[in-house]
C-alpha cells in the first residue's frame, strides 16, 4: 500500500525548539522508529501535564501515530477537536493553517487506503489552501480517486482537467484524467491523452511502467469499441518485461483474432502460455492457443493443447489445494512471522522474506492484496501487544518485590534516622545561637574590640595583665620602671590592634551568624521532611501496592482477550489468503470447463467429419 509519510508529517508538526524535555524524549523514540514506546511515553507525559509547552504539536503527533496503527476514528476525533472549530484558532492560539491542512490530508489518505471512502471525502473537504505544492497535486489525485470510486467519472475528469492544464502537472494527473474521460464516455479525448502518454519518453522505471499502463488501457478500450487494429498498435508498445506485459500479450492476441489472423495471435499467446499460471491472463492463454490452432484448422494440435491445458489446470488445482491446506494449518502466518521479525508495531513494517510453502508462487497473488497486508499487520500488532502484556505481568512481580524491599529498608532505617535527629539537638543549638547573637549585638553597640579578640590575643592580654600586676607589687626599683613601661606599651598596642580589627571582625561574626542561621533552617527543613516522611511514606507505599494490585487483574484479563483476538485475526488472515487461492481455483475450474467444452466440440466436429466421409462412400 502507499505509505503515509508519517516521518514528514512529524517534521511538519514538530516544534523548532523543544521546550519540554519529555516531548523531546517522545520525539527521540519516534525518530528511532520506536512508535509504541513513543506514543506510550507521550500519553503518560500528557496525563501528568509534562508537555504543556507543546500541547498542540503533541496531540497532532499522537493523532499521526494512532493513524499508523489504523485507529483512524480516534485520530479523526483528535484532529477535529484540536484543529477544526476551537475558539482559540480564530485568536491565533490554535494550530497554524498549514498544520491543519496537513493533518486533514494525511487523515483523508489513510481513510482512503483503508476503504473508508465517505470518511475520506469528509476529511478532504476540510482541507483549505495551505498545503505545500508537493502535496497539493497529491490531494487533487486523492480527491479524483474518491470521485471515481463512487462512479462520478465526469466530476473526476473536471477536477483533473484543471490540474492537468498546469505546465507542472505530473503524468499521473494526466493518466488519471485520461482514464476518467474514457470512463465518463468521452473516449476520443481520453484516448488522445492516453496515447500521448503512451508515446512519451520515460527516463526511469516508474514512468516506463506508467507508460505501459496507459498503452494497456488504450488497447483494451479499443478492443471494447471493436477497433482491433488500433488496439494491436497500442498493445505492441508495451515492454515484454513490464508488469503489464501479460495483459498486453493477451489483448494483442485477441486483437489479432478479431482481425481474423489466428496465426498472428499464436505468437503472443504462446509466449504468454509459458508464464506462471497464477496470473489469470496466463490461464486464458492456455486455452486461447488451442483455440487459435482450431481456427487455423490444425485440429490435432488444438486437441493436444486443450488436453495439455486441462492436465495443467488439474495439476494446478491440486497444488492450490496443498497451498490452502498449508495456509489453514498456520504455516503461512507462522512462517511470515518467523522470517520477518520486528520489535515494533505499526505501518512501516513490511514483509521482506517469504516462508517455505508447498508452492511459493501462489503467495504472489496473496501478498499483493492490500487487504491481506493490513490484516497481517493487525495480527502482528496483536502478537506484539500479547508479548508486551506478558512482559508487564512479569514486571508487576518485580515491582512487588521492589516495594517489599523498600518497605523493609524504611522500617530498618527509620529508628536510626530518629536517633540521629534527636542527637543533633536543634533547639539547644538555636538557644546557643541566640546567646551568641545577643553578645554580638552588645559588642557591636559598645564598640568593644575585646569581644572580637581571638584566642591568641586573649591569652596575650591575660599574660600582660599578670605581668603588670606582678610589676606593681615588686617595689620601686628603677629597673622595674622600664619593665612596667614596656608592659604598658605592649598592652596599649594590643588594645589598639583590637580596636583596629573591630569592624572587620564584627562583619565576619555577622557572616558566620548568617551561615549558622541557614544551617539551622536547613536542619529544621530536613527534620520536618523526616517527620513528614514518617507520615507520608507508608501511605505512598500503600498507594503503590494498591496500583500493583489493581493492574494485576487488568493485565490478567487482557492477556486472554488479546490472545483470543489474535487467534481470530490469524483466522481472518488465513481466510483472506484462502479466499484468494479459492478464487484462483474457481478461475481454473471455469477455464477447465471451457477447455473441456472446446474439446468436446472438436470431438463432435471430428465425428461429423468422419460420418460424412462414410456417407460419401458407395
Amino acid at each position: 500500500m502507499a505509505v503515509m509519510t508519517l516521518f514528514a508529517a512529524a517534521q511538519a508538526f514538530a516544534a523548532p525548539v523543544i521546550q519540554d524535555p519529555h516531548y523531546g524524549d517522545t520525539l527521540f523514540h519516534f525518530f528511532q522508529d520506536r512508535y509504541f514506546a513513543s506514543i506510550t511515553s507521550l500519553m503518560v507525559s500528557q496525563h501528568f501535564e509534562r508537555v504543556r509547552q507543546h500541547a498542540d504539536e503533541a496531540e497532532v503527533l499522537r493523532g499521526g501515530m494512532l493513524l499508523s496503527y489504523g485507529l483512524h476514528g480516534e485520530a479523526g476525533r483528535i484532529f477535529a477537536q484540536l484543529l477544526s472549530d476551537r475558539p482559540e484558532a480564530s485568536k491565533g492560539k490554535g494550530a497554524a493553517p498549514p498544520v491543519r491542512d496537513r493533518a486533514w490530508f494525511y487523515l483523508a489518505k489513510i481513510r482512503y487506503q483503508r476503504g473508508y471512502l465517505a470518511e475520506a471525502e469528509e476529511a478532504v473537504a476540510r482541507i483549505e489552501k495551505n498545503l505545500p505544492p508537493e502535496l497539493e497535486e497529491e490531494r487533487g489525485l486523492l480527491q479524483a480517486n474518491l470521485l471515481m470510486a463512487r462512479g462520478d467519472h465526469a466530476g473526476a475528469a473536471e477536477l483533473l482537467g484543471g490540474m492537468a492544464a498546469s505546465k507542472n502537472a505530473s503524468r499521473y494527473a494526466r493518466f488519471n484524467l485520461g482514464v476518467a474521460l474514457v470512463r465518463s464516455g468521452d473516449t476520443a479525448r481520453g484516448s488522445a491523452l492516453l496515447d500521448e502518454l503512451g508515446r512519451a519518453p520515460a527516463e526511469n522505471e516508474e514512468l516506463r511502467s506508467l507508460r505501459d499502463k496507459a498503452n494497456v488501457a488504450l488497447g483494451f478500450a479499443a478492443l471494447k469499441d471493436n477497433r482491433a487494429e488500433a488496439a494491436r498498435g497500442y498493445l505492441e508498445r508495451v515492454r515484454l518485461e513490464s508488469l503489464h506485459a501479460n495483459k498486453a500479450l493477451l489483448g494483442f492476441g485477441w486483437a489479432a483474432a478479431a482481425m481474423k489472423e489466428p496465426r498472428l495471435a499464436l505468437v503472443p499467446w504462446t509466449e504468454l502460455a509459458q508464464r506462471d499460471v497464477s496470473d489469470s491472463a496466463v490461464l486464458e492463454a492456455r486455452i486461447a492457443v488451442p483455440y487459435a490452432y482450431a481456427e487455423l484448422g490444425a485440429f490435432g494440435q488444438s486437441l493436444a493443447r486443450y488436453t495439455e491445458a486441462i492436465t495443467a489446470f488439474e495439476r494446478e488445482s491440486r497444488s492450490l489445494d496443498e497451498s490452502i491446506a498449508a495456509i489453514r494449518s498456520g504455516k503461512l502466518v507462522d512462517g511470515l512471522l518467523q522470517h520477518n521479525p520486528g520489535d515494533e508495531m505499526g505501518w512501516f513494517w513490511s514483509i521482506r522474506d517469504l516462508p517455505e510453502m508447498p508452492h511459493a508462487s501462489h503467495l504472489s497473488q496473496v501478498l499483493a492484496q492490500h487487504e491481506f497486508q493490513e490484516a497481517f499487520k493487525n495480527f502482528r500488532d496483536l502478537r506484539f501487544l500479547a508479548r508486551n502484556l506478558q512482559q508487564w505481568q512479569d514486571n508487576l512481580g518485580v515491582f512487588g518485590d521492589m516495594l517489599e524491599n523498600r518497605r523493609r529498608a524504611y522500617a530498618e532505617r527509620l529508628p536510626q534516622v530518629r536517633e540521629r535527629a534527636s542527637a543533633i539537638g536543634i533547639e539547644a543549638m538555636q538557644k546557643r545561637r541566640d546567646v551568641l547573637a545577643a553578645q554580638l549585638a552588645a559588642a557591636e553597640q559598645s564598640a568593644d574590640g575585646l569581644a572580637f579578640a581571638d584566642e591568641r590575643q586573649r591569652e596575650l592580654l591575660a599574660r600582660l595583665a599578670r605581668v603588670r600586676a606582678a610589676l606593681e607589687h615588686a617595689g620601686n626599683d628603677p629597673e622595674l620602671a622600664q619593665a612596667r613601661e614596656r608592659a604598658r606599651l605592649a598592652a596599649g598596642a594590643t588594645t589598639w590592634q583590637l580596636a583596629h580589627d573591630h569592624t572587620e571582625r564584627a562583619w565576619q561574626s555577622k557572616k558566620a551568624l548568617a551561615f549558622t542561621d541557614a544551617q539551622l533552617a536547613e536542619a529544621r527543613r530536613r527534620d520536618a521532611a523526616v517527620a513528614r516522611a514518617q507520615h507520608d511514606e507508608p501511605a505512598r507505599h500503600e498507594r503503590f501496592a494498591q496500583r500493583i494490585a489493581a493492574l494485576d487483574p487488568r493485565i490478567k484479563a487482557l492477556i486472554p482477550q488479546v490472545a483470543a483476538l489474535g487467534a481470530e485475526q490469524q483466522q481472518a488472515v488465513q481466510d483472506i489468503a484462502v479466499a484468494e487461492l479459492t478464487r484462483q481455483k474457481e478461475r481454473l475450474q471455469q477455464y477447465t470447463v471451457q477447455a473441456r467444452f472446446a474439446l468436446a466440440q472438436l470431438y463432435d466436429r471430428a465425428s461429423v467429419a468422419e460420418g460424412g466421409e462414410h456417407a460419401a462412400k458407395p
